[in-house]
């Protein structure tokens, strides 16, 4: 959808709202194509592609404010999900704390849209498909996995003047390779696709597979580990929802009381930096808000966090450009997070370790304490046993019991940052993790 497109469109929510006697009124139009290729056995069995465009409208009346949205555009449609944002608004309960609607201001475009990303054919993705699977294949293994290529445009109109418009593409690769008694895995993004390289990720997945073939058992207990990104995003992606305003008022974020305080290792610093050319995403929030750079931790000490314009209005401290749609519970929270990280490649890491436990990823993730930040999981898709400097084998997985504070303290290497992808959390842009005295609670039989 064109800029002119959408302007058409707010112009009909306009002229829908004033119809009504509301003069504030806010739009949100987005639109999302996606095509994927999914295989498995060795073979691609399904290629689907969707393609979809949102409307959400939000008026303000008298302290009031409410969102209705529909997915579609034609002009019954679009009066249709205006009558109902306003008869939602006047029904609810007036918000002291309800800001009037945002008025426009400058952010920097950034290009995250990519022709290569954007025009990719289902014969582009199989014929890389293709060649993946034809290394793990080779290694005697079966493959699976997914590659999705899409673009999204995210646009921001109100009756202020706020227009900020945002295009972007991203293209995914996951791929596992499973032998009889064993599995490695592999996953990278990119708005780019020629970024990706399916065939070198194939390869990683089907030596992860074939070097943990003969398992071992080793003893629950205390272990320095060897987090690959994948695995570090995973863990360290659970906490960043708490670096929000909102959440500290409400009181459900565990950095209540220890802003300013030093909570991790000296060596850990975090940003959230929506520029970095690593990243994707939107350089504004839902209200139009440019996003800026915010130095979450510097040192091992919590220094920024982030606001909406409502929660900064309340704290009584500039807004950050992180707001989700109003009306919402949730606030805020950093969006385009990096962990600086250091200098040395997990090759190094695993070359200087006389014992250590090297982990490709976890999953089944869950809070066992909100203020203490522990975590429990399981190690997935190759954990290997790391002796006088050589990986010697696979072991059976693990799960951990770890507190993230703790863990974030106890980082004795990290390597350069880099786009990671995992599961259990959004992309974003860490390091692996040399970490002491990471605990693993039990042996799993997965």
């Amino acid at each position: 959808m064109q800029a002119e497109d959408c302007r058409r469109i707010f112009g009909q929510v306009q002229d829908a709202a004033r119809a009504l006697g509301v003069g504030d009124i806010e739009a949100i139009v987005s639109t999302e194509a996606e095509a994927l290729t999914r295989f498995a056995n060795n073979g691609i069995h399904q290629n689907v592609a969707s393609s979809e465009t949102h409307l959400s409208v939000r008026p303000v009346i008298d302290g009031r404010t409410a969102r209705a949205s529909t997915n579609r555009v034609d002009a019954a449609s679009i009066r249709r999900v205006v009558q109902e944002a306003v008869a939602i608004t006047r029904l609810t309960e007036p918000d002291r704390s309800l800001l009037d609607l945002a008025g426009p201001a400058e952010y920097t475009q950034i290009r995250r849209h990519f022709a290569s990303t954007a025009d990719a054919t289902p014969r582009d993705r199989a014929a890389a498909v293709a060649a993946a699977i034809a290394v793990v294949e080779e290694a005697g293994q079966t493959a699976a996995g997914i590659y999705s290529t899409g673009e999204t445009t995210f646009t921001v109109l109100n009756s202020r003047g706020v227009f900020a418009r945002h295009t972007e593409t991203m293209s995914r690769f996951s791929i596992t390779a499973m032998a009889p008694a064993s599995s490695g895995w592999a996953k990278a993004s990119n708005c780019d696709r020629r970024a990706l390289d399916p065939v070198s990720l194939a390869r990683i997945a089907a030596q992860k597979a074939a070097r943990s073939a003969d398992l071992r058992e080793l003893p629950p207990g205390r272990y320095t580990v060897i987090l690959e990104p994948a695995a570090v995003l995973d863990l360290a992606g659970q906490m960043f929802g708490d670096f929000s305003g909102t959440a500290i008022r409400d009181g459900r974020s565990f950095l209540n009381d220890r802003i300013g305080n030093k909570l991790f290792g000296e060596n850990i610093a975090i940003v959230d930096e929506v520029a970095h050319p690593a990243q994707s995403g939107a350089p504004f929030d839902a209200e139009g808000v440019p996003r800026r750079s915010l130095n979450l931790v510097e040192r091992g000490v919590v220094r920024e966090i982030a606001y909406s314009r409502q929660a900064a209005a309340l704290a009584g401290v500039q807004p950050t450009g992180h707001g989700y749609p109003l009306p919402n519970e949730l606030g805020e929270a950093p969006a385009n997070m990096v962990i600086l990280g250091g200098t040395t490649p997990v090759e190094q890491m695993i070359a200087a370790s006389p014992r250590a436990i090297l982990v490709t990823r976890l999953w089944y993730i869950r809070e066992v304490d909100p203020y203490e930040k522990i975590f429990t999981g399981m190690t997935r898709d190759g954990t290997f046993l790391v002796e006088d400097g050589q990986v010697v084998c696979g072991l059976r997985n693990f799960r951990f019991n770890e507190s993230l504070i703790e863990m974030l303290s106890r980082v004795e290497a990290m390597s350069e940052p880099v786009r990671a992808s995992g599961e259990e959390a959004p992309d974003m842009v860490v390091p692996a993790m040399q970490v002491a005295d990471f605990r693993f609670s039990e042996v799993t039989r997965f």
